[in-house]
């Protein structure tokens, strides 16, 4: 398969994914009277922040993997890379307030460990990105953007469809469980379709030099 073929793949089962969560676990945004309001009531005004940045670096992050936008809008490439850092930094210790917030509410501690975990992965990653770019290297930079985009959106979608699919609820114990699978999972992952990248680069290499030379 092609890594042309693979990152629309990807592409696709993202989108898939992306419209499961809208769906399954989104669905009170357009819900004004959704009982989970009265949840969120407490800090709803920093949700604002945090949500609004996580969705732009949501939908803008998977422009970033797009090399006919990065060559022939280099501006623009920029600029969305540039929101979606800033999304990345404001998301993140947003959602760790929020948890504090709910652990005085009386919400278990567990949950908050979790969100530092996941939101500092997310910052740890986009930083170092951040900084081999700013260095001008590249390639660095652009495999720790995958990274990023795995441990930050990744985990955000893949945990809420996992939890969706298997019918595990907020309050069962295998709920922790299934979050820290995800968080766990995301780097690994992320490799993982970085090798793939890698090697379907070095098979078509030598394909072309073949032609090439015929």
């Amino acid at each position: 398969m092609s890594r042309w073929k693979t990152k629309y793949l990807l592409f696709a089962f993202l989108g898939v994914m992306f419209c499961y969560v809208l769906g399954h676990n989104e669905g009170f945004l357009v819900n004004p009277r959704a009982p989970v309001w009265q949840h969120y009531q407490p800090f709803k005004w920093w949700l604002l922040p945090h949500g609004i940045a996580g969705a732009c670096a949501l939908l803008l992050g998977p422009m970033q993997f797009s090399d006919r936008l990065r060559l022939r809008y280099a501006k623009l490439h920029r600029v969305v890379g540039r929101v979606y850092v800033a999304g990345a930094f404001i998301a993140s210790p947003m959602g760790m307030y929020i948890e504090v917030v709910q652990s005085r509410l009386g919400a278990p501690l567990g949950s908050l460990m979790i969100s530092v975990t996941h939101g500092g992965l997310w910052m740890i990653t986009t930083g170092i990105a951040l900084m081999f770019i700013l260095k001008g290297k590249v390639q660095q930079h652009r495999q720790w953007m995958t990274r990023s985009f795995a441990v930050g959106p990744g985990v955000f979608l893949g945990a809420r469809v996992l939890l969706g699919v298997t019918g595990v609820a907020s309050t069962s114990s295998m709920y922790p469980a299934l979050i820290w699978t995800s968080i766990a999972l995301a780097i690994p992952l992320a490799d993982i379709v970085l090798q793939w990248q890698e090697s379907s680069r070095t098979r078509v290499a030598p394909a072309k030099v073949m032609v090439a030379a015929r």
